[in-house]
């Protein structure tokens, strides 16, 4: 987090592709002094060129130029296409997390991020990342639209109601960033803000044995899975069972009933838990009762996370020790233990 006396024209940039988004930003506005300072001088040079001098003269007739028109076509797009594709090519970047990284999921509420490591620790309004360390971010929210954005980062997502998004970042330079909500979310929309600590990783492996987590995503699905919902039940494995087959599953293309296929990723588990008729695996009847309102956004996080740790291509996260789970009520930018005031 720099401070400074006077305004900057860019955040600090904290993050491996910072310099690209900026890069981006730049290349956009010299695309656009390309297209409009021509035209702006054009516009000058033939008002006053072409200006009325003679009433009723007969203007000369100009009959166009094929490699003129041919240059002014040709060159604005090939000028309009690199910007697509330096666009693209840094959204993928950004959206894209590489394999390795370490998962942390992050559900938005009205007004406050309440975020869990793979590990168990749980935040609210604050992120304890490693500096040096890809960092994915798997996202959804509780209630309405929210946008997960850090600055120095260039990191800005969406989280979007009955849905996982994604976005990662490698952060450069331990320190102290803001964390906002850049979407409209209501009444205490400014006040869902937040902080992220970037730490060296020495620090940050302190950081995580003295806030020690309570049970992990993986932990808390599985014990959803087989005993409080009693999926074991019929997904248990079997030439009996009745459910599809969940082991080795995660990330591999199941046939549909019906016809057609899908990628059996996280949203395609999610969408399957709450609305299990609508992609039924071919050879099984749609018997799964809906599990919509009975769980919620961190039960549905722990089952997508023990269904992914049934399958060898997905990385299992190490166990961490019991801690106490923060307060939801925490407001933004304030401790877990501290009390929320009602809003005015």
């Amino acid at each position: 987090m720099q401070d400074s006396s006077f305004v900057q024209l860019f955040p600090q940039q904290a993050s491996t592709f910072a310099w690209q988004v900026d890069a981006l930003f730049g290349y956009l506005i010299l695309v656009s002094l390309v297209f409009s300072v021509p035209i702006i001088l054009a516009l000058f040079y033939f008002s006053i060129r072409y200006r009325e001098r003679e009433k009723y003269a007969v203007p000369k007739e100009i009959h166009g130029s094929m490699v003129l028109e041919t240059l002014w076509s040709i060159i604005p797009f090939f000028v309009s296409m690199s910007v697509f594709v330096t666009g693209a090519i840094v959204y993928f970047n950004q959206y894209t997390p590489p394999d390795d990284s370490m998962e942390i999921y992050v559900v938005g509420k009205q007004w406050m991020w309440k975020l869990q490591h793979s590990t168990g620790q749980r935040e609210i309004n604050e992120l304890h990342v490693p500096a040096g360390r890809n960092i994915k971010l798997t996202m959804t929210t509780e209630d309405v639209l929210h946008s997960f954005y850090i600055p120095a980062f260039r990191t800005k997502a969406d989280t979007v109601p009955g849905r996982y998004t994604y976005v990662w970042f490698n952060a450069t330079t331990p320190g102290k960033y803001h964390l906002f909500c850049a979407e409209y979310c209501g009444l205490n929309h400014s006040g869902m803000i937040g902080t992220v600590y970037v730490m060296d990783p020495k620090d940050f492996d302190n950081w995580l044995s003295g806030n020690a987590g309570g049970e992990t995503p993986v932990q808390v699905g599985k014990d959803l899975f087989e005993n409080k919902l009693g999926c074991a039940s019929c997904h248990a494995g079997g030439p009996q069972q009745r459910g599809a087959k969940l082991e080795g599953l995660f990330n591999t293309e199941v046939h549909l009933v019906g016809g057609g296929t899908a990628v059996a990723d996280e949203d395609y588990i999610r969408n399957s838990i709450l609305n299990p008729a609508s992609q039924v695996v071919e050879g099984y009847q749609p018997i799964m009762p809906t599990f919509k309102g009975q769980v919620s956004e961190e039960q549905l996080n722990g089952l997508v996370a023990y269904i992914k740790s049934l399958s060898p291509n997905a990385a299992a996260a190490p166990a961490a020790p019991a801690a106490k789970k923060p307060d939801e009520k925490a407001p933004a930018g304030k401790k877990a233990d501290e009390k929320e005031p009602a809003a005015k």
